[in-house]
């Protein structure tokens, strides 16, 4: 920086310039996503089962039309974070919507069960991009209460899984599965559609070293929010200070790595690139590595095995008989109960978001993550024995409002404690390790239950909460107030 020259950071532009039209249309453009994704992972409540009864599957078989899904997530996951790291995050999520609707549409007309399988992955492999959404937004929003803009963003996914639920109240009974699935990439093709108005996040081209591109992106932003941008020259992202904001330990190590190594400072600080994970695994990020990915995979694993049992509970209550033997074969693909409390559960994820954007800039992320799992073991171990339906579904309804709070303000958390340079790589990964948690989630709430094995079920999920809550405690920085950091020290 040359002396008496006048300069601005990309922070202190967003900061200046609030939250305006742009942003309002950058929340509903990455909530589309959000609504898409939420609709094609909700829909595994209804449509394996359904598929099972016509094809004549096993409980297995029916498992993995699940699994699948989280096999491909994961490979999307990271291979998406890794796309938008180094080649911008428009092209990242653009792709995703591509895979995602297409594939989407196509699995409505598989003619059997592998090929249902093959585009099932495919879905699961561009939903897998959506993480790139997530930091495409955070991206764009000022510092001062972010943590309730990115609440608001994640109240999209609620609304697509209360949307997912009425429609498929509405066609499963007289249409079938294959409806319900056409009918659910639609938002996919949304975002296809709209695609030309979206600009790259301004973050990212200044780590690039566009800045001429970043200030023309921040100028488009501010004339459509009506104000005027700080006075001088954008700050490149290269030579941008690292904000020292807490006393953390890791805070401590990337300001000290950086006075002690200047000339190494730029080509660390690189974005992207292929050595991304061992970026992630450096001194300075592992420990928030490894218990990113310890809560991401706990948390997926809840989440999406509560969804199941919200279904899988009334079923296995059907089969099962007081002794834990099976005792009729039933189906309930069209039992107008399992939409019902699906979709009545659905609603828990309401009070959730407000619970968590009443809590999450007060008290923090990591106090706001472990109550909400304490509480949420709390709910679900009464579970433990068979319950009447409207009891199961009520702390169930309980337990998906803790869960998902916790979820929503994991999301926050996640891009916040990684530097712009590896961003959106390290949410990608994190999120690709909690696919590990979806494809396991299944063979509890499905095959045990099945099995009609409801308490170790319930168990699993239990340890799963205590373990994630316990994880929660041990990191080591509340983002709380803090500034997005931009780079990597050696």
């Amino acid at each position: 920086m040359e002396d008496g020259a006048s300069t601005y950071t990309v922070d202190e532009a967003l900061v200046s310039m609030g939250f305006g039209k742009f942003q309002a249309f950058v929340l509903a453009y990455s909530g589309m996503a959000k609504i898409s994704e939420a609709m094609e992972m909700m829909l595994l409540s209804f449509v394996g089962q359904s598929v099972q009864a016509e094809w004549e599957l096993s409980a297995q078989a029916e498992s993995l039309i699940t699994s699948v899904v989280f096999v491909g997530m994961l490979v999307g996951a990271y291979s998406w974070g890794i796309v938008s790291d180094n080649y911008g995050r428009r092209v990242g999520f653009n792709f995703t919507a591509l895979v995602t609707g297409g594939a989407g549409l196509l699995s409505a007309f598989a003619p059997n069960y592998l090929t249902l399988i093959v585009l099932r992955f495919m879905v699961g492999v561009g939903l897998g991009g959506g993480p790139v959404l997530a930091s495409w937004f955070l991206e764009f929003i000022p510092t001062p209460n972010r943590g309730t803009w990115m609440v608001i963003f994640s109240a999209f996914w609620t609304i697509g899984t209360i949307m997912e639920a009425s429609l498929a109240w509405a066609v499963m009974p007289g249409f079938g599965w294959r409806w319900l699935l056409a009918l659910s990439s639609l938002p996919s093709f949304a975002l296809l559609l709209f695609y030309p108005l979206t600009l790259e996040s301004p973050r990212y081209l200044s780590m690039k070293g566009r800045t001429a591109d970043a200030v023309q992106v921040l100028e488009t932003m501010a004339r459509l929010n009506r104000v005027a941008l700080p006075s001088g020259q954008l700050m490149s992202g290269h030579r941008m200070e690292l904000h020292e904001i807490t006393d953390s330990s890791e805070t401590a190590q990337l300001v000290s790595a950086k006075k002690t190594n200047p000339a190494a400072h730029s080509s660390k600080s690189e974005i992207g690139g292929r050595n991304a994970i061992l970026k992630l695994l450096s001194p300075n990020l592992i420990r928030s590595s490894l218990l990113l990915w310890t809560v991401f995979l706990g948390h997926a694993f809840l989440y999406y095995g509560l969804v199941l049992l919200t279904s899988e509970l009334s079923h296995g209550n059907k089969i099962c008989g007081p002794e834990g033997a099976v005792t009729t074969q039933a189906t309930h693909s069209n039992d107008a109960n399992l939409y019902r409390n699906v979709f009545i559960t659905s609603f828990g994820e309401v009070p959730g978001l407000i619970l968590s954007a009443a809590i999450v800039d007060k008290i923090g992320r990591k106090l706001s993550m472990s109550s909400m799992l304490y509480i949420s073991c709390l709910c679900i171990a009464p579970l433990m024995v068979p319950q009447t339906e409207s009891v199961t579904t009520i702390f169930l309804f309980g337990a998906r409002l803790c869960i998902s709070a916790s979820f929503i303000v994991l999301h926050i958390y996640a891009p916040e404690i990684y530097p712009t340079a590896v961003r959106a790589t390290g949410v990608g990964f994190a999120s690709s390790i909690a696919r590990f948690g979806g494809i396991l989630c299944p063979l509890v709430a499905v095959g045990l239950v099945h099995a009609c094995h409801q308490t170790a079920a319930i168990l699993i999920f239990i340890t799963a909460m205590l373990v994630s809550a316990v994880a929660v405690s041990y990191f080591p920085l509340e983002t709380s107030g803090r500034k997005l950091s931009d780079h990597i020290a050696a």
